[in-house]
C-alpha cells in the first residue's frame, strides 16, 4: 500500500526559493504517477503539477516556469523546487499518488499529510 510523507515547507519572502521533498513507499514508479497539489483554507485543492502517462510532466499555468516537479525512484522522492514565490503560492502542499493503468493514470487516490508554504510580501 502507498504511503507518502512531504517535508521542506516554511515561511518565506516574495521572490525566494523553495524545495518540498515527498517520500513514497509501496508501489514501483513504472506503475505509479505522482503529483503535487495544493489548498488555501476554504478553497478548493488544485493542481500544481503531475505526471502525465506517456511522460512529461503538465503544470498549472500559474507555476509553469517557476516550478519544477523531478523524482528519484531509486530513493522513492518525489520534489517540487518552488522559484520566484509568490503570495499566491500560499498554502498546503500535497503530494498525492495514482495507478497507471495501460496508458492512463486513474484518479490520485493516496495523499500525505501536507506541508504548509506561506510566503509574504
Amino acid at each position: 500500500q502507498v504511503r507518502l510523507m512531504e517535508s521542506g515547507g516554511k515561511s518565506v519572502q516574495v521572490g525566494e526559493s523553495l524545495k518540498l521533498a515527498c517520500e513514497f513507499a509501496g508501489m514501483p514508479p513504472d506503475i505509479s504517477c505522482m503529483g503535487w497539489f495544493r489548498q488555501s483554507p476554504g478553497q478548493e485543492r488544485v493542481e500544481v503539477a503531475e505526471d502525465l502517462p506517456h511522460g512529461g510532466i503538465k503544470y498549472a499555468k500559474s507555476v509553469e516556469g517557476r516550478f519544477v516537479m523531478s523524482q528519484d525512484n531509486r530513493l522513492y522522492f518525489l520534489y517540487l523546487q518552488m522559484n520566484d514565490l509568490r503570495p499566491d503560492d500560499t498554502g498546503m502542499y500535497y503530494c498525492a499518488h495514482g495507478l497507471k493503468v495501460l496508458d492512463r493514470c486513474l484518479p490520485f487516490s493516496t495523499w500525505g499529510p501536507g506541508t504548509q508554504v506561506t510566503v509574504s510580501s
